[in-house]
């Protein structure tokens, strides 16, 4: 990995404002992003576990990374009954 971790969490957790993300690194390098429904509440929309970000090499790594994590948060708001609870995406 070519960022710190602090570089990289502030790099994902940006890319969802205005939106509240939070981002996670254990010691072994395995992610949890959170993204809330909004900045005022701890409403979870998803929640995707067990990111290795020993893979997160580069700009087109992570931008692929959000780019599925915005591709899962926008089915979570497709699919029907989206307001009934947390959407877990692993």
């Amino acid at each position: 990995m070519f960022l710190s971790a602090l570089e990289l969490r502030n790099i994902i957790e940006s890319s969802f404002l205005p939106r509240r993300c939070q981002c996670t690194l254990s010691p072994d390098m395995s992610m949890t992003v959170k993204v809330y429904a909004d900045g005022e509440t701890d409403q979870l929309d998803l929640v995707k576990t067990g990111i290795d970000a020993h893979q997160l090499n580069g700009c087109r790594e992570i931008n692929e990374l959000i780019a599925v994590l915005r591709t899962d948060l926008q089915k979570h708001y497709t699919e029907p009954g989206h307001n009934q609870g947390l959407r877990k995406a692993f």
